[in-house]
């Protein structure tokens, strides 16, 4: 028997990087999954095909998590086939990496309208589900340019501040319902995003990484899948309104961020 035995859990942005990696150990403990996908449609597919090949349970759904009738009709979706949610992981992020004085409307607001806007309207459609069941689990995602500022980081910086922030409010007014809230932040992870925002300096950055970070390596997918399935078990049962940093150490030490300041 897994820790998520006959759970059902939606994983947002869960195609590849640490929500993949979720997804599929969450499976592996028995939650039925949800894979959520916005534009890889490909490689959420994929993710359900291994899933199903472990003997697991899992449907992909594509949303647009920007859009508050792309958010309804993921839910309904969710209700209609699955009967109803036991976990929600909020990790879905998208921005642009600009410097404040670079950024335009459209950047703000497509950051802001994912990451916070639709992560309360995704609860007040979740919470009513995990309540009719009894109980439930909704883990956010932070990051490391909440208690450090990054270059060109500060739209999703922001964002994820304002997300720590709503998940200690979650777990005040939702506590009462059976529903745990809490975030993870990751440190700096080994995934197609860390290497897109550091672009051609990525080795360089993964070497100052392991050097600072006294486990003495960069985290990976899986490190924070862990925690997330910690979350989302009944181990965690008197566990709200936290923010877990998973980062090896590395908030010990601002040094591999020292001479990145500039983002192309």
């Amino acid at each position: 028997m897994g820790l998520l035995q006959e759970k059902i859990a939606l994983v947002t942005g869960s195609s590849r990087g640490i929500g993949r990696a979720t997804a599929e150990l969450f499976a592996s403990q028995g939650a039925t999954l949800v894979v959520h996908y916005h534009k890889s449609e490909h490689q959420a597919k994929d993710v359900v095909s291994r899933i199903r090949q472990s003997g697991g349970k899992a449907i992909s759904i594509g949303a647009n998590l920007e859009e508050p009738d792309a958010i309804d009709a993921l839910f309904d979706r969710i209700q209609s086939e699955l009967g109803g949610l036991d976990i929600l992981m909020a990790n879905a992020a998208a921005t642009a990496f600009k410097s404040i004085m670079d950024l335009k409307p459209h950047h703000v607001n497509r950051t802001f309208n994912l990451v916070f806007s639709g992560l309360i309207h995704a609860v007040q459609r979740a919470a009513p589900l995990m309540e009719a069941r009894g109980s439930g689990r909704i883990i956010t995602v932070s990051g490391h340019g909440t208690p450090f500022t990054l270059p060109g980081y500060a739209a999703i910086g922001s964002a994820k501040g304002a997300v720590e922030t709503l998940t200690r409010y979650l777990a005040y007014e939702l506590g009462p319902k059976g529903i745990t809230c809490n975030s993870i932040a990751p440190g700096v992870i080994a995934t197609d995003s860390a290497r897109y925002y550091m672009g051609e300096r990525y080795d360089r950055f993964d070497r100052e990484v392991r050097l600072q970070t006294p486990l003495g390596r960069i985290g990976q997918p899986e490190d924070v899948a862990r925690v997330a399935l910690f979350l989302a078990s009944p181990l965690s049962d008197f566990v709200t309104g936290q923010v877990l940093r998973v980062d090896g150490g590395l908030t010990l030490s601002s040094g591999p961020f020292e001479n990145m300041t500039h983002v192309e």
